[in-house]
């Protein structure tokens, strides 16, 4: 919702002012200008592309603009979920998750956390890992490493469509003024004509440098930096699931690990102490 609020803003800011100065909306109108500019960024979007980062930079733009902030229920749900599997790690051993590990969305633990398996991609991060320390005994340095690195790739792979983004909003203006010498080039083949006929050439010719600089500044170098938000809070649900795995496998109680996780997460979704000793309390009542 915020985001539309902020385009709905920058809209009437500039086209707003435009208008308060004596323009004429009708004179920005070019479809032209708009259809070389816009095809020649998504062309070269896709060229430069692979699908796989075209796929998710749309899942990433569609999870941006339905939901835009963190869901409530996850991080309630994540803890006494992580809770519950070290109370079972520590009276009978990796081994017991098992059966659960393999089919979560059957597993008797599992299914009292929907808001976890909701979210396929703590799940699999969370299974996978508890997969990996079942196999052997891990040192937690070694199991630090290994996660570090995880996550490590993880965010590359989806700081790809923040980075296209990025670089097709730089193109934007080179764009703009592709269009913009293109106009020029139509304008001083009909320089013969009437002086006003002129005149609306150079300003159509000159709206291709104004759309390319506003879709630059306006909408992708924003949309750019609201992805990546986007997957720094995505990133800190793993590092939080990761803090709680490393500082677990160290012998500490699970209520210091499940704290560990806790700062890990952004401070503006971080529950304070005493919100998560209560919903821990809420899982063992």
């Amino acid at each position: 919702m915020s985001k539309l609020v902020g385009l709905l803003i920058i809209l009437a800011s500039v086209f707003g002012g435009y208008v308060w100065a004596g323009g004429a909306l009708s004179a920005l109108w070019q479809p032209a200008e708009i259809l070389i500019i816009m095809g020649a960024g998504v062309g070269a979007l896709i060229i430069a592309n692979p699908q796989s980062v075209l796929k998710e930079m749309f899942e990433q733009l569609k999870e941006l603009f339905n939901k835009g902030k963190e869901d409530p229920e996850l991080y309630p749900q994540l803890f006494p979920l992580m809770g519950t599997l070290m109370a079972q790690i520590q009276s009978q051993g990796l081994k017991v998750l098992d059966e659960h590990l393999e089919n979560p969305h059957q597993s008797s633990i599992f299914l009292m956390y929907p808001a976890v398996l909701n979210h396929p991609n703590v799940l699999q991060f969370l299974i996978d890992n508890l997969r990996v320390q079942s196999i052997g005994k891990i040192s937690p340095h070694d199991l630090e490493h290994i996660l570090e690195e995880e996550i490590h790739r993880i965010e590359e792979d989806r700081l790809r469509p923040s980075e296209a983004f990025s670089k097709v909003g730089e193109a934007m203006p080179g764009f703009g003024i592709l269009a913009a010498v293109l106009g020029i080039i139509i304008t001083m083949s009909n320089i013969d004509g009437p002086i006003t006929m002129i005149g609306v050439k150079v300003a159509a010719a000159l709206v291709g440098t104004f759309i390319g600089i506003f879709a630059c500044y306006c909408f992708f170098d924003p949309m750019s930096k609201a992805l990546e938000h986007l997957v720094d809070r995505k990133s800190a649900q793993l590092r939080c699931i990761a803090a709680i795995l490393v500082t677990f496998s160290k012998g500490k109680p699970p209520m210091m690990a499940i704290d560990a996780g806790r700062k890990q997460i952004q401070s503006e979704n971080r529950p304070s102490f005493i919100e998560l000793e209560r919903w821990m309390e809420g899982q063992r009542s």
